[in-house]
């Protein structure tokens, strides 16, 4: 993606700041890693880091939000833990597990940066370790993610093998034409609630983000919430390999994610499924970009 050029301005604080190293004692932190799973997805794609191009998007924000009127620089620190390393290859659960291990209370929200939705798998299970069952998940995805064998196209069914209830999974924004018959019954007998796209239609995003958060936490469980890219209408995610006509928009988007982040139950967050090789203009990092700052911006208002 190359260098990002912005203008100095000392009143005009680009969001990258808000990356540090070290937790903050008088701002809430939310920890930053990278997941860059690739090599199993079922449309071709590179190799390359979506994570680090995220990174760099954010120089085209500033810390400011208008909506809220608060500056996230006075109120969260965005800790950087970097990426795992090869995270497809021989034994790179146990390298996500380490670095998921260090992410301790200090921290209000956990955010994955992928990668392909592989990087779901990896990450919940790591966080879930013995206790998946613990533990809720919410998609905002067009698929189901329940396919046969090792894939992009697989997490959903990998977890709920691995002891995830599908009565505190609720997947949101299923797409016409984009899954199959199989996979439905599957989602059904495993207990998974299903929003579909014309249902989101029908009422805002906030409201659905409320519905399915009631369910995945219900008991006490903290929530995993996946975005997937390919939620969206492809016209506003060109790097998302999957993405179809007739999606959310990135104002669906980044108001669901705002709304799930808010909420004290959702202890971890990804965005996955960008190739930066076909995101030629930057707009689906742009948009990666932007829902990290939404996801400060819910914790934030977890405080308020």
């Amino acid at each position: 993606m190359g260098i990002v050029a912005t203008t100095r301005d000392s009143n005009w604080l680009p969001a990258s700041s808000l990356i540090t190293d070290e937790a903050s004692s008088d701002r809430v932190n939310v920890a930053l890693f990278g997941v860059s799973t690739w090599a199993t997805s079922l449309s071709a794609r590179s190799s390359l880091s979506t994570p680090s191009a995220v990174r760099e998007a954010l120089a085209y924000y500033s810390t400011w939000s208008y909506s809220d009127t608060v500056d996230l620089a006075d109120a969260v620190a965005l800790v950087d833990h970097g990426d795992v390393a090869d995270p497809d290859g021989p034994d790179a659960d146990a390298r996500v597990r380490a670095l998921t291990d260090a992410l301790d209370d200090r921290y209000a929200l956990r955010i994955a940066l992928g990668g392909d939705n592989a990087a779901t798998w990896r990450v919940l299970n790591a966080l879930g370790a013995d206790t998946l069952d613990d533990w809720g998940l919410v998609t905002l995805d067009a698929h189901l993610d329940l396919r046969d064998g090792v894939s992009n196209g697989s997490p959903v069914r990998q977890l709920l093998e691995a002891g995830l209830s599908g009565a505190h999974v609720v997947q949101v924004g299923l797409a016409d034409f984009s899954n199959s018959p199989e996979y439905a019954r599957r989602a059904s007998a495993a207990g998974i609630t299903v929003i579909a796209r014309d249902e989101l239609r029908r009422e805002p995003v906030e409201s659905a983000a409320r519905r399915a958060l009631e369910l995945a936490g219900a008991d006490g469980r903290r929530v995993y919430v996946d975005i997937d890219m390919d939620v969206a209408d492809r016209s506003v995610v060109p790097g998302c390999p999957a993405a179809a006509p007739g999606g959310l928009s990135a104002d669906e988007v980044r108001r669901f994610v705002r709304a799930a982040a808010a909420d004290q139950r959702v202890a971890a967050l990804d965005v996955t499924e960008i190739d930066v090789e076909r995101d030629r203009d930057q707009r689906t990092v742009r948009l990666a970009a932007l829902l990290v700052l939404e996801a400060l911006a819910g914790v934030r208002r977890r405080t308020s």
